[in-house]
């Protein structure tokens, strides 16, 4: 449970009285809340452009709009009440079955990754960070990240986990940040273990960029699709890599050593937990987080503290609408959480 001595007063109070609220509702509200939830369920469906024609259907998928609904509301009220750390919002995925979740999410296992692994020093990161002695880094405030990006219903986070850390090294380098092609990835890295909307493993993505090259978001753009062909054209490349590192299996020290003294990392985490999925302000922490079971590939931006509480930035592939303006705070205590340095690496350019 969250040190309550560090809250600030007016929180504490908004908290009391939000709980004095929660305890006082009449139970003659039930009725008026069943109407007032079908009225949600239309406004959802009107705001995210989903209309079922049949009756079944409709039902079947409100039906789960509402379980996800309850859930958001209750880590909610355990949020005013002090026990837990981030806050929920129901989103456009608020009607997905498990499957399709699990479709959502593009971190596609490979038996081989651990066996051609190039690992960064950890003791050379270490050195040169110790000479920055920095207590917070943000990638976002010095350039090196473009905006928020959306992967729709296609599972090719790994494609945007991918380019991200390459538009930030090509940043650094260049100092010029272009938005580099994910459809490209998709389209044209199959022979490479890749498999467009079904997932990945990133170091199979970054093999394709060390023979091919990228080409730009502008002369490649992204479909949301996998059934086209490859429209690679290799005179509009505009990024290119010549090899790249992994950090220390589950070493979140080096890690952030890492972050702070080369830029964006590509990342993979567990995601497969619908607090993740409907995750909206706040540090997330959930129990239940496996570091070997990684579902979803994610780009590390940076990390700070609040409140006597370290934490992660991480850039996401689902739009805006989705956590803090398409980011999330994830805890950062040394425990390999969620397994975000379980299998982390960047391109050296």
């Amino acid at each position: 449970m969250p040190d309550m001595s560090r809250v600030p007063w007016k929180v504490l109070v908004r908290r009391t009285l939000l709980v004095s609220l929660f305890v006082v509702v009449p139970l003659s509200m039930a009725v008026e809340s069943e109407e007032e939830a079908s009225s949600e369920w239309k406004l959802w469906k009107r705001a995210n452009g989903v209309d079922y024609e049949e009756e079944n259907t409709d039902n079947k998928r409100r039906a789960i709009w509402e379980k996800n609904k309850n859930l958001i509301e209750d880590n909610n009220r355990k949020f005013y009440m002090g026990m837990s750390e981030f806050t929920m919002a129901m989103n456009k995925y608020g009607d997905l079955t498990r499957l399709e979740y699990h479709q959502l999410l593009g971190a596609r296992v490979n038996g081989n990754a651990h066996k051609k692994r190039k690992t960064a020093d950890a003791r050379k990161l270490r050195y040169h960070a110790r000479r920055l002695r920095l207590k917070s880094v943000d990638y976002r405030q010095m350039g090196y990240v473009t905006e928020i990006k959306d992967q729709g219903y296609c599972g090719s986070c790994w494609a945007f986990s991918t380019t991200g850390a390459i538009e930030g090294q090509m940043f650094k380098k260049t100092g010029q940040l272009v938005s580099l092609s994910e459809q490209n990835l998709v389209d044209c890295s199959w022979s490479y273990g890749t498999y467009g909307c079904n997932g990945a493993w990133m170091a199979n993505a970054y093999d394709y960029v060390i023979n091919n090259g990228l080409q730009a978001s502008a002369t490649y753009p992204y479909t949301s699709v996998d059934t086209q062909p490859c429209f690679y054209d290799s005179s509009k490349v505009v990024a290119q890599i010549s090899d790249y590192r992994f950090i220390p299996n589950g070493d979140e020290q080096a890690l952030a050593d890492a972050l702070a003294t080369i830029g964006p990392i590509t990342v993979a985490v567990d995601a497969d937990h619908p607090s993740f999925l409907f995750y909206s302000s706040g540090i997330y922490e959930e129990p239940r987080c496996n570091p070997n079971n990684l579902s979803h590939a994610v780009l590390l931006v940076g990390y700070g503290s609040e409140r006597g509480r370290d934490y992660w930035i991480i850039k996401n592939s689902w739009g805006t609408g989705w956590g803090e303006g398409g980011y999330m705070r994830m805890i950062r205590n040394g425990s390999n959480t969620c397994g975000i340095a379980s299998y982390a690496l960047y391109p050296i350019v």
